[in-house]
């Protein structure tokens, strides 16, 4: 399972969950991608900043860290990194183990931005 960070409509997000729903309720394999689906750029990369993909690359690269370690092994401050951490939480792109350690629970992370606009148009 990956998660896929984009930009899109409401409507193609709606779209999307119809088909999955109907795939479902006709009995056949549903993806389990995890969309992140943002309406703006200002948005995506108001939540999605270059420090937090850094934390979900570090985490990736690294495993399940405390904070603290991750912090350490970024080289940035405990509060600035926690604070990033609690987004990603949030936002489902990092996870918490049973010890509190945090990790990134895809395969992978895709980043989808289309400077056409084409999927806000749908």
């Amino acid at each position: 399972m990956k998660a896929i960070i984009e930009l899109t409509s409401w409507k193609t997000s709606q779209a999307r969950a119809l088909r999955a729903a109907k795939r479902a309720d006709a009995g056949k394999s549903v993806s389990a991608d995890y969309h992140l689906d943002f309406d703006s750029m200002a948005n995506l990369f108001s939540d999605i900043t270059p420090a937090r993909m850094q934390v979900i690359e570090t985490s990736k690269q690294l495993g399940a860290l405390s904070v603290y370690a991750l912090a350490k092994a970024l080289g940035r401050n405990y509060s600035n990194v926690h604070r990033d951490v609690r987004k990603l939480l949030e936002l489902e792109l990092l996870a918490r183990d049973e010890d509190g350690k945090v990790y990134v629970p895809w395969k992978d992370v895709v980043l989808n931005v289309s400077l056409t606009g084409d999927t806000l148009a749908a």
